[in-house]
């Protein structure tokens, strides 16, 4: 049997038309009817050609992922935060987003948020009810979101009651209010300042949206919080050059960086980061520029820590 996309052409009259019940992710995906029928490669061949689709699909939403940039960026800027709110899979794709920041990016940890119905323990195994508790997400973000925060809610069928409850709070706290889903059709879309609609179809396993639905949604999110830090001066180049060295290979790579950036030689490298106290911004302004340690670090203050505003000060 060989995979096919759903749009190249139609399944056979066997397989019929997919069933829609309810949001798209819920309906029947035809090209799968009979995947328990199939051989191991016929199966993962479909579930590949499923997940094909996923990129194209999160492609077709990037204006309305550049807008939630902007938002998140001039947000944090003003001393605001981010939130995410999310049940199930949804909700554990936020937290492993939000866990990944500060050691990549190191970010502040209050920046980014993640709320998940059912709190902790619902990271590891289902919390029953929890996802459809809209009292209980209203309640938890007029705790902790405030006016000026950016609340992004995360719910594959895009009505999820934990999280639908936590946008409407969020919004009449005054922040700024995204969706996340796999149903362009929402009715919710209407009452989020940013909508984002992933057109991802049905499932392959019906239902199961910790397939496609969760692989767009990690991407939704990757790219997301990886373009905001790039706004936001943690990223020079396609460097990392926030990280902090907290044990020998970190500050190796650290040290590679810093060689990768300048071109210079391990040694001067070396030199400079400890000049710089293990400070790898103000090591790579200063062999950058050729300007001192402490000018350089002068300017890096003087541009909020932001490596080519401090290059221009010193070019200037």
């Amino acid at each position: 049997m060989t995979a096919v996309e759903p749009d190249e052409q139609a399944p056979s009259m066997a397989a019929g038309p997919a069933i829609r019940v309810g949001a798209p992710t819920e309906g029947r995906n035809p090209l799968s009817i009979d995947l328990d029928l199939m051989s191991t490669r016929e199966m993962l061949s479909v579930i590949n050609e499923a997940d094909r689709r996923v990129p194209g699909a999160v492609a077709a939403v990037l204006d309305e992922i550049a807008e939630t940039v902007d938002l998140a960026a001039t947000a944090l800027r003003g001393g605001h935060r981010v939130h995410y709110f999310g049940a199930g899979t949804s909700g554990r794709l936020g937290v492993l987003d939000v866990a990944e920041l500060a050691p990549t990016f190191n970010s502040p940890r209050h920046w980014f948020c993640a709320h998940l119905a059912g709190g902790p323990d619902a990271m590891w195994q289902a919390v029953e009810n929890v996802e459809d508790d809209d009292r209980a997400g209203a309640a938890e973000a007029a705790d902790c979101v405030r006016s000026g925060d950016v609340v992004v809610g995360l719910a594959a069928s895009g009505r999820t009651p934990y999280v639908l409850g936590a946008l409407a709070a969020s919004r009449a706290a005054g922040a700024a209010t995204v969706l996340v889903c796999a149903n362009p059709e929402a009715e919710a879309a209407r009452s989020v300042d940013v909508f984002i609609g992933v057109d991802t179809g049905p499932e392959v396993i019906t239902g199961s949206t910790r397939m496609k639905a969760g692989t767009a949604q990690k991407l939704v999110l990757n790219t997301f919080s990886t373009a905001v830090m790039v706004r936001l001066g943690r990223v020079y180049s396609n460097l990392m050059i926030d990280m902090v060295a907290t044990n020998a290979k970190l500050r190796g790579r650290m040290i590679s960086i810093l060689v990768e950036a300048t071109g210079c030689a391990e040694e001067i490298c070396r030199r400079a980061l400890d000049e710089a106290d293990g400070d790898l911004k103000t090591a790579l302004v200063s062999l950058v520029s050729g300007a001192e340690v402490s000018v350089a670090r002068a300017a890096l203050a003087r541009s909020a820590d932001q490596v080519r505003g401090a290059l221009a000060l010193l070019a200037s």
